[in-house]
């Protein structure tokens, strides 16, 4: 039996996979997710892409999740006459709100309010921090700052004020017709940048569901004010993307890997999914294999418990999408071997008050301790599935669903695999039918013990009442 891999890989789609016989092979390699970048291209180009997506995965014979990611606030500078400028250290520079074309001595602005939002002493970070500004004054529209960390700024590059403080709201008006478009491609995942507070997802999901939208929620945790509102937004969310590039600009490099610790954990333990992303394979844009620091970044991810790894330019721009995804898949199984089985500890201090998650808690007990083979979950929603992968019984998990959205949406459950199964009316048929598909998928086989639950009646969502243990190949009367 092949070495399962619990961790997911989130690959972004762009000008490097759009081909369908590379998009194939990165799902061949690995990829659980594809996220669609909705900073780029149109509404039709995204429908398309889905549909490849999904035409490619059925191909293989799987289901994978498509993401939306929205655009969010443009919280960027204008453009310069050549393209780019040279800021030198100490001198002077002007961000003017109403200016059209920029030069060394200025340049105007996407963001319109920044007027509004900085004062004397506030310190701008642009093109991910490597431009540093000091602000001196504020007269109208302008913005007069001191170059205090100088270099080469091009084009429509970001700013982020150190320390957070920017009013842009997380949902623009391109944000939500986005969001129809979102609900018309059936995206499993939809993505919202720049989240303040949990009215922020709060507005999202209803803009989705007022479109017919059925995806889960992510929210990406990139402003400083975020943190502060950490707790409120994951309860509003489905799961977080510790987005580690604005957020490292506004709250410092340094403080990132705790706080992304204490992000997966805060997650995980409110039974929410978490993605870590940003650079986790920069190198790979341009060279075949990653760097040493990369293989320990993606690592540690993966120890800290995060549902998936995420690569954006790797595979949306890069010269080796393919072997970026190979690398990055054997990174996370070799990280996995070592990472120990600590059931009991995380089951302290804990009550459960639903039957379903009871039950689920009460399957990776047994499993653990009677060293089953795999954990088989009946599952039409997947609710079960979610909560049994928040813990790690040593074994996999196998989601059981006639329901193929519900298929596409485990894609990104940490540790848990999909297969269709039809379920009917008879619990000894679908027992039956359940444990001849691992046999047949090779995941078990004669002898091997499997821990299954079950919801009856049958075919009830968020049912399951019931759990199972079996022996394969024994008769059951």
């Amino acid at each position: 039996m092949e070495m399962q891999r619990a961790t997911k890989i989130v690959a972004t789609l762009g000008p490097a996979s759009a081909e369908p016989a590379t998009l194939s092979r990165m799902l061949a390699a690995g990829v659980d997710v594809v996220r669609l970048n909705f900073s780029h291209g149109h509404a039709s180009d995204h429908v398309a892409r889905a549909t490849m997506v999904r035409a490619a995965a059925k191909a293989l014979g799987r289901e994978v999740a498509v993401m939306a990611d929205l655009q969010g606030p443009k919280i960027r500078i204008g453009r310069f006459a050549d393209g780019r400028a040279t800021l030198a250290q100490g001198a002077a520079f002007v961000l003017d709100a109403e200016r059209e074309i920029g030069d060394a001595d200025g340049v105007g602005l996407d963001y319109k309010a920044l007027p509004r939002d900085v004062a004397p002493g506030a310190i701008l970070l642009l093109d991910d921090g490597l431009i540093r500004l000091r602000v001196e004054r504020v007269e109208g529209t302008r913005i007069f700052t001191r170059v205090e960390m100088g270099g080469t700024l091009s084009n429509n590059k970001g700013i982020n004020r150190l320390g957070g403080g920017l009013t842009a709201p997380a949902l623009t008006a391109k944000d939500m017709d986005d969001m129809k478009t979102a609900a018309r491609l059936e995206a499993d995942y939809v993505a919202v940048s720049f989240p303040k507070c949990k009215e922020d997802m709060y507005m999202a999901r209803q803009l989705l569901r007022a479109a017919n939208g059925h995806a889960m929620l992510i929210a990406k945790i990139e402003r400083a004010e975020a943190i502060g509102a950490l707790d409120e937004i994951i309860e509003a969310s489905d799961g977080i993307m510790v987005a580690r590039g604005d957020l490292a600009v506004e709250v410092g490099n340094a403080a990132v890997p705790g706080l992304q610790k204490r992000m997966i954990r805060l997650a995980r333990e409110r039974n929410k999914l978490t993605i870590t992303a940003t650079q986790m394979m920069e190198s790979m844009i341009h060279n075949p294999v990653p760097t040493r620091a990369e293989v320990s970044d993606v690592a540690n991810a993966v120890l800290d418990g995060t549902d998936a790894v995420m690569l954006s330019a790797e595979t949306a721009a890069g010269k080796y999408p393919i072997e970026t995804v190979e690398a990055m898949a054997q990174i996370c199984v070799e990280a996995e071997k070592s990472d120990p089985v600590v059931l009991d500890r995380d089951f302290m201090n804990r009550t459960f008050t639903r039957i379903d998650q009871s039950i689920a808690m009460a399957t990776l007990f047994t499993a653990f301790h009677l060293r089953a083979k795999a954990i088989a979950s009946l599952t039409q929603s997947g609710s079960t599935a979610l909560w049994m992968s928040r813990h790690y019984a040593g074994c996999p998990i196998y989601a059981l669903t006639p329901e193929v959205a519900s298929q596409r949406k485990m894609a990104l459950f940490r540790n848990v695999r999909t297969l269709y199964l039809e379920q009917v009316a008879d619990r000894e048929a679908v027992l039956l039918a359940a444990e001849n598909l691992l046999v047949e998928r090779g995941q078990v086989q004669r002898g091997d013990l499997i821990v299954l639950t079950i919801g009856e009646p049958m075919g009830k969502s968020g049912g399951t009442n019931a759990m199972t243990i079996i022996r394969v190949g024994e008769h059951r009367s």
